[in-house]
């Protein structure tokens, strides 16, 4: 089952850092994929064991590389471009061209895919927050 979950203000293990890497694509109208995986990394880091965006493969305006590990401690290397995020590696810092594994549109399928425990975690999350959004509303 494939679900597209809009984003929702979920804990956020992780701060953004000031870093001279991305104050020079501040104000330009590149669309550059480095930016993107940081955030995706940002969005979803606290329901997953441990995700960052790789050092060793090339990103680029079009292409970047996320490390991702599950609860279940399964390594993947993700592939995020404008088609979407795809495995192409089922380890760290790796990008096998061969592997033919099929696009997502969001993180949040491509982990709903991979990881049950993940589900568990972003389901929870949704759950408490929603609990809280009916609390506030009743006062």
């Amino acid at each position: 089952m494939e679900t597209n979950c809009s984003p929702v203000e979920l804990p956020n293990n992780t701060e953004f850092e000031e870093d001279s890497d991305y104050r020079d694509f501040e104000g330009t109208d590149v669309k550059d994929m480095r930016l993107e995986a940081e955030a995706v990394v940002n969005d979803v880091l606290f329901a997953v064991s441990n995700m960052f965006v790789s050092k060793t493969l090339p990103c680029a305006e079009d292409v970047a590389y996320i490390n991702v590990e599950t609860r279940e401690r399964n390594r993947y290397c993700l592939e995020l471009s404008e088609a979407g995020l795809r495995v192409v590696a089922y380890d760290f810092d790796q990008a096998d061209d061969r592997l033919q594994t099929p696009y997502h549109e969001t993180v949040y399928s491509l982990l709903d895919s991979l990881s049950p425990a993940y589900r568990e975690v972003f389901g929870n999350a949704l759950l408490q927050r929603l609990e809280a959004l009916k609390k506030d509303s009743q006062l």
